[in-house]
């Protein structure tokens, strides 16, 4: 997901994504424990893609408007 796309959900859609988020980054952190993870790179995707939801939610938080030309 692009983090524009996140900027985009509200605040409810946005706490929901990134807790489907972190419910998979756990089935596949068990699924790569147990060797059944045919996709490893999954697991840095979904990584990064909390780290931008998290983003986006401490901008609003601190209430910074982020450059839309990026």
């Amino acid at each position: 997901m692009d983090i524009k796309e996140f900027r985009e959900l509200t605040d409810e859609e946005l706490a929901s994504k990134l807790q489907d988020l972190r419910q998979r980054k756990f089935e596949l952190t068990r699924a790569k424990a147990v060797g059944n993870l045919e996709h490893p790179d999954e697991i840095r995707i979904v990584r990064k893609d909390i780290a931008k939801g998290e983003t986006v939610l401490r901008e609003r938080q601190l209430g910074i408007h982020a450059k839309e030309g990026r």
